[in-house]
């Protein structure tokens, strides 16, 4: 057999071992089991859990994300007769003819992500209205994923639909973190920031959060819809004019913005306000119990884990600097895994999605200081959904880029355009899994010296 042929052969069975470490990093973050575990108690933060279910005699269930279906499934399954009704928001994608069992009291609306639509706002007027019903001695379970605030949209007050996703887009585009949108999603909403928590009836009201948020901030997972929010009106104002957004927002956004800070509305809500002694949050899992999967899975497999840094920042800067790395370790069988959410500022008219023009970036890299050497990696979305494709994300070696040279493709201008996704797909280098119905952010996993 050929030098290359052995090196493909190689290669291939490297990434047979990529995608065994993710999917058991995607295993440890099973929304059902996360859910039952807080439910017993056994989490931190989730002391309380197990009293305020068994003192409640209603329950009602509001769950949104990505992670919706599984979680309100769980949740019912153990409180059974308890509920008296049950709202599951969960993506287009993911919705299936038999969502829920025959007897079910879960109704399941499908939403739009990441880009709102009108079954985003379809489906948070039919919780609201849900929660007309909930008294002050009921408990209110929200149990929340990846992916709400895109799925659980009510513009506030004379805020037309189309001006938010307007807005949203534009945030997109301009490599907005998850923090800066959600701050201004918070502020042109009147349900999230915590004001959800004014429309339940003075109820008991538990959060169940799987968070998909660097940190952990309960006010940024799914935009704090039962949290205390500690960003203001201007500060919403300050994240557009910092991404340049603000002189081309509709109209109807900056006037709403514009008589906020000037006092005409109510703000989001703040730490003393009385409605937040109902409430108890707790995070059931987050991206580090993924890493841990796949810790485990990387260490079961022969190899010797390692763990960078938190993956932030600019995906071509992330791409590079893993591929340094990574370049860097000579010792045999290393698996490097790092978790974390980078972004993308779009400059072109490309397709793709954060993890694979991290991956790209990393194969450019790789290319040009990695030849010879036995690496491979790849950079993909929890999800399995990476931006607009039906990508998770995609993989990376030293090989890649002289294959996307020989069929006429050069890697740097896919880049400059966004384009990883068609760069990958023309290499082989595109990592397709379907929705995975969970969401804690992306992971990298990178094998050296296999």
């Amino acid at each position: 057999m050929s030098s290359s042929g052995t090196e493909l052969n190689s290669e291939i069975a490297a990434r047979a071992d990529l995608e065994k470490i993710f999917r058991a990093a995607i295993e440890a973050i099973d929304p059902a089991r996360l859910v039952g575990r807080a439910m017993d108690g056994n989490c931190h933060g989730a002391e309380q859990v197990p009293d305020l279910i068994e003192n409640a005699s209603r329950v009602f269930l509001l769950a949104v994300g990505k992670g919706a279906s599984a979680m309100a499934a769980e949740i019912e399954r153990r409180l059974g007769p308890k509920i008296v009704d049950a709202i599951a928001v969960v993506p287009k994608s993911l919705t299936a003819p038999a969502a829920t069992p025959p007897g079910s009291k879960v109704r399941v609306f499908p939403a739009a992500h990441p880009i709102p639509d009108e079954s985003s706002e379809a489906a948070a007027r039919a919780a609201c209205e849900m929660l007309r019903a909930v008294a002050a001695d009921d408990l209110l379970i929200v149990a929340l994923s990846g992916g709400a605030s895109a799925m659980f949209t009510l513009p506030a007050a004379d805020i037309p639909l189309a001006d938010k996703i307007a807005i949203n887009q534009a945030l997109l585009k301009a490599g907005a973190s998850i923090r800066e949108l959600n701050v201004v999603r918070k502020h042109l909403s009147a349900v999230k920031g915590g004001r959800l928590l004014h429309r339940c009836g003075g109820a008991q009201v538990l959060g169940l959060i799987l968070s998909d948020v660097p940190g952990n901030d309960l006010a940024t997972i799914g935009s704090g819809l039962t949290a205390v929010d500690w960003s203001s009106f201007g500060d919403a104002v300050a994240v557009l004019k910092r991404r340049a957004i603000w002189g081309r927002a509709p109209e109807s956004v900056r006037g709403y913005l514009e008589r906020a800070v000037a006092g005409e509305f109510e703000d989001t809500v703040k730490s003393n306000d009385p409605v937040l002694e109902r409430v108890t949050n707790a995070i059931i899992g987050d991206n580090s119990i993924a890493l841990e999967g796949a810790n485990r899975a990387a260490a079961a497999l022969g190899y010797h884990p390692q763990r960078w840094k938190e993956l932030y920042g600019e995906a071509n800067d992330v791409g590079r600097a893993l591929a340094e790395y990574l370049c860097e370790l000579a010792h045999d069988r290393v698996c490097v895994i790092a978790g974390g959410e980078p972004v993308v500022t779009v400059r072109g008219g490309g397709r793709g999605g954060r993890a694979q023009q991290c991956a790209l970036a990393m194969n450019i890299e790789l290319g040009q200081i990695g030849t010879g050497r036995r690496i491979a990696a790849l950079f993909a979305g929890t999800d399995g959904i990476d931006g607009p494709t039906d990508a998770a994300g995609g993989f990376a070696s030293p090989a890649i880029v002289e294959r996307g040279n020989r069929v006429g493709l050069s890697a740097e201008m896919a880049a400059a355009r966004n384009d990883a996704y068609n760069f990958l797909k023309a290499t082989d280098g595109l990592f397709i899994t379907g929705a995975t119905g969970t969401n804690v952010s992306d992971i990298f996993i990178g094998l050296v010296n296999y």
